[in-house]
């Protein structure tokens, strides 16, 4: 007997394809990457959660600055037949905006903050997406774009500081070693 969630991954490939227009890349055995446009990114991850691919292990970003995009990948497994897809869309880099899928998986919901807290997504209809998960106190550009400068924000936030070496501290510790050693020998 056959349902939705075990049909052959070359059928479910197909019908992408067919439906969505995706570009499907073989990355290793049993992981696909799939390539949509932003306006059918959606519409692919509801068609694959439904085929069976119904466990978002994670949402990530990847920032292109050069291309001025952001790739959003979703990555899903199928606990039947052990396959992972790699679902991939861009969104501009500039304005960057896409769609939650909290309803589908509610776990998204602390991806999607990730994502906006360092990188600067936004998620529509993710009303909780602006809240701090881990950064707090952040009021930066977010940490993983790649025009941020870490060196700039450390010397911004926080005081050089020299240290000057505590030669009796060291000798302390040095005399200590060779005491311990002293003991090893003679013992």
């Amino acid at each position: 007997m056959t349902n939705s969630t075990n049909k052959p991954v070359t059928e479910v490939l197909g019908k992408a394809k067919e439906l969505f227009n995706v570009k499907v890349e073989d990355i290793a055995e049993r992981q696909y990457k799939l390539i949509a446009e932003k306006d059918k990114a959606i519409p692919l991850l509801a068609f694959l959660k439904e085929s069976g691919y119904s466990h978002l292990s994670i949402l990530t970003c990847v920032d292109w600055i050069e291309e001025k995009k952001f790739e959003l990948v979703y990555i899903l497994f199928n606990w039947f037949n052990g396959v992972t897809f790699l679902v991939s869309t861009f969104i501009d880099r500039d304005k960057p905006v896409f769609y939650t899928v909290k309803d589908m998986w509610p776990t998204a919901e602390y991806y999607e903050r990730d994502v906006h807290e360092f990188f600067g997504v936004e998620f529509e209809g993710n009303e909780r997406c602006k809240l701090p998960l881990i950064l707090e106190l952040w009021n930066d550009l977010p940490p993983l774009r790649k025009d941020f400068d870490p060196l700039k924000y450390s010397k911004e936030h926080f005081p050089d500081r020299e240290y000057e070496k505590d030669v009796i501290h060291e000798a302390k510790i040095i005399r200590a070693d060779l005491e311990n050693t002293r003991g090893d020998i003679n013992g």
